[in-house]
């Protein structure tokens, strides 16, 4: 395994002619299969032919839609939010299952057949707050909040459990709304009882457990969560978050990094973009080009990622992009970004021995 881990986010953009919608549809019916797995099998490609070294699946649905779909579902539910396990289904695991299955029966698994090892795969959920948040917000009903962490656990149960193929290596909890959203009113032991019971299977089957959180003003909650080990840190854009993460309370709490060493804020570097070269570089593909060509290159990433290490050293586990991308204009692109991610991580590891 080599040193610090290539990771991905999860979202990223839909070719051209396919909607959202018919994603969120198709997986909620599963009745379009012979349409989605391929739709997702060809973005996870394209992540694992970009070099990263734990992907996450395709992630094309709305964050808390793709869970509070069957938590709504009274014919899901033994009680209002209360989830029968038995509807935590994630069918953009399914289909990684079903991806690296045919991978096996065709020996083309490269070193995974050699070794025996399993592909290594990451695992994001929506949180328990970002669920709570978009049902309830400012309101705080504690019982309601502890149900949706326990539906939370029940997706990541069953993901551990269906696995056969690849190893989750890590489950990502996204609580993007912690340090940022004013209608969050939830007491800190409420959140940390909840961050902890949402994870309980991912801790129980070895995978490390991250948090994706977009400030890390309260990151000090997640070290107090006993099962989250790593915390997500949007460096890239905003090198001054590392500021505010005391490497003394992560080696205190047994708590490592993922660092964010790439940009994925689209709009602000076409925004430099458009005062460079005037006008709207959305309808000039070869100068929006040049964000992954002149300003998101290996060298600069790697830049970052050595920066980081100057002031976190071991404390880094993981790497990658700052967040998803989902909002980027093609798949190309987003792909391009990856690949420059992964120069930069692989070109760090070497040096590193």
């Amino acid at each position: 395994m080599p040193g610090i881990l290539f990771d991905d986010i999860g979202s990223f953009p839909l070719p051209s002619g396919v909607t959202k919608e018919f994603v969120s549809n198709a997986a909620f019916n599963r009745d379009s299969d012979e349409k989605l797995f391929p739709l997702l099998n060809q973005v996870f490609e394209q992540k694992i032919n970009a070099g990263v070294h734990v992907p996450n699946y395709a992630q094309f649905r709305d964050m808390t839609e793709q869970f509070l779909h069957p938590i709504r579902d009274e014919k899901c539910c033994d009680g209002p939010f209360n989830l029968k396990e038995e509807c935590a289904g994630t069918v953009e695991m399914d289909v990684i299952d079903a991806y690296f299955k045919q991978k096996k029966k065709n020996g083309e698994l490269g070193k995974y057949d050699e070794t025996g090892e399993k592909p290594l795969v990451r695992m994001c959920v929506t949180g328990p707050t970002e669920l709570y948040l978009k049902e309830f917000g400012s309101a705080n009903y504690a019982d309601i909040y502890q149900l949706f962490a326990k539906n939370v656990n029940f997706f990541v149960r069953n993901a551990m459990r269906k696995a056969k193929y690849f190893k989750i290596q890590t489950v990502s909890l996204d609580e993007p709304s912690i340090g940022i959203n004013p209608e969050l009113s939830l007491p800190a032991d409420e959140i940390i009882t909840a961050m902890t019971n949402a994870t309980r299977a991912a801790g129980k089957h070895g995978a490390d457990v991250q948090i994706h959180i977009h400030s890390p003003l309260y990151y000090d909650l997640a070290c107090a969560t006993p099962t989250i080990n790593v915390i997500g840190m949007e460096s890239a854009a905003t090198p001054s978050y590392m500021d505010m993460i005391d490497k003394k309370v992560l080696s205190d709490t047994d708590t490592f990094i993922r660092a964010g060493i790439s940009r994925t804020d689209i709009f602000n570097m076409a925004g430099v973009l458009n005062e460079k070269y005037g006008g709207n570089v959305w309808n000039k593909p070869d100068i929006l080009q040049k964000i992954v060509t002149d300003m998101e290159t290996p060298k600069t990433i790697e830049k970052r990622l050595n920066d980081i290490s100057k002031r976190f050293g071991d404390s880094i586990k993981y790497a990658g992009p700052d967040c998803g991308l989902g909002s980027w204009p093609t798949q190309e692109l987003a792909a391009a970004l990856l690949k420059n991610t992964g120069v930069a991580i692989d070109k760090f590891n070497q040096k590193q021995k």
